[in-house]
């Protein structure tokens, strides 16, 4: 079966800006990881990626992952521990984001800044310790001026104290396999036991755009805030010269060098597609812009996302027996999207592996078979099919027939 048989079942709409990728291994809350040269051996997938030489960037460590898809197009030294400056920030803000769903703060609650958020040095919004500041206000000061002041208080709104955040955030950052990242405050100020990778600030960075894209949406892509009649500008340089860019982050210490993580949006004929960058060490702050922009152009300019299923839409339909209906629906509860070179999309194809025969009862959202995926007849990914829409078992009259007629069979 070839790709144009499913594209041509799956509209653009089902293309979603963030999308995990159903392996065969899944990794639902992170990007699928690139095995390094010295690691493990590459997957076949990975392995058609590397194909397309990568672009040589002027910076310790990178990452770009497009994630339609959830694969990782390239990287280097992506799981190198690095020190992340104000790319801290990213779990500082979705900390508060999960702190406001749950609804154990509010968006107009009204803050004091203490003393110690008061003399932490840095980047600062310069909030008034003397007046009250909004959650709403500490957001913009700490995503769009990298206020460590901001940082500070919302960490201690959120957690009640810093001590108490940090301990949040390496829990948190454990839950999701960080191995490389250990946090020792929320605003990445220079710190020995403070260190992150490229690979990591990426699963963070994902996370965000994922689980909160209204919280995304609303305040990453905002290019300046005043507060304190003291107007600053976003830091990530991309939001003024690349349409596409909606977010995310910059930070800079001596220690960490200038480091920017980007994510860009752009439309293509069959769908939109999210690229995400994380650029760490570069030597100065016009470097780290233009280097991911090299990162994103490059990420768009040679590769293409194929549709191979659309969540809810079948991609096959087989015959049932001893079922209420004598067929089902086989396909994926979330969109299957691969990433591959640039005009190799035609060599795509795709097999549905299933038991033979079917026989009902038939669940919702079963598992029933799978969808193997090959180029050129080299086997690449298999990803899991499920049921439908449910098919409950027939009568006793239709169980009897189906029961004689699969003897025949």
């Amino acid at each position: 079966m070839s790709v144009p048989s499913f594209l041509a079942a799956c509209s653009a709409a089902c293309l979603l800006a963030l999308s995990p990728l159903a392996t065969a291994a899944p990794a639902p809350a992170a990007p699928a990881v690139a095995a390094s040269a010295a690691a493990v051996p590459l997957t076949p997938m990975q392995a058609l990626l590397a194909t397309v030489p990568p672009p040589k960037l002027d910076a310790r460590a990178w990452i770009v992952v497009d994630l339609t898809s959830g694969q990782i197009l390239a990287e280097q030294n992506a799981h190198q521990q690095e020190a992340p400056a104000s790319l801290t920030k990213l779990m500082t803000a979705y900390l508060t984001f999960k702190a406001l769903k749950e609804g154990t703060i509010k968006l107009n609650q009204m803050v004091t800044e203490s003393s110690e958020a008061w003399k932490t040095g840095g980047s600062r919004m310069f909030i008034d310790p003397r007046v009250p500041v909004s959650v709403n206000d500490l957001l913009l000061g700490m995503i769009v001026q990298s206020g460590n002041d901001a940082a500070m208080t919302l960490a201690q709104t959120v957690a009640g104290s810093t001590s108490a955040f940090v301990a949040m955030m390496n829990r948190q950052a454990q839950q999701w396999g960080l191995k490389g990242t250990h946090f020792m405050d929320p605003t990445g100020l220079p710190d020995p036991g403070h260190h992150t990778t490229a690979y990591d600030l990426s699963i963070i960075a994902t996370h965000i755009i994922r689980d909160f894209p209204a919280d995304y949406a609303r305040y990453f892509k905002v290019k300046e805030f005043t507060y304190n009649k003291i107007t600053q500008p976003n830091r990530v340089s991309l939001l003024f010269t690349d349409p596409s860019v909606d977010g995310m982050k910059t930070g800079y210490t001596a220690e960490a060098g200038y480091c920017m993580i980007t994510s860009a949006l752009r439309q293509f004929p069959n769908g939109p597609r999210r690229l995400l960058t994380v650029v760490m060490g570069t030597p100065t702050e016009r470097a780290r812009g233009e280097e991911s922009q090299v990162l994103l152009n490059w990420g768009y300019q040679n590769f293409d996302d194929l549709v191979l299923a659309a969540p809810g839409k079948p991609v096959l339909t087989v015959p049932v027996w001893k079922g209420a209906r004598n067929t089902a629906e086989l396909g994926s509860t979330v969109p299957v999207i691969i990433s591959v070179p640039r005009g190799m999309g035609r060599d795509i194809q795709t097999k549905v592996v299933r038991p033979d025969p079917l026989v009902a009862p038939l669940q919702a959202g079963q598992r029933i078979g799978q969808l193997d995926v090959s180029l050129s007849g080299k086997p690449l990914a298999t990803y899991p099919l499920q049921v439908i829409q449910a098919v409950p078992e027939a009568g006793l009259f239709g169980r009897a027939w189906d029961s004689l007629r699969l003897l025949i069979k």
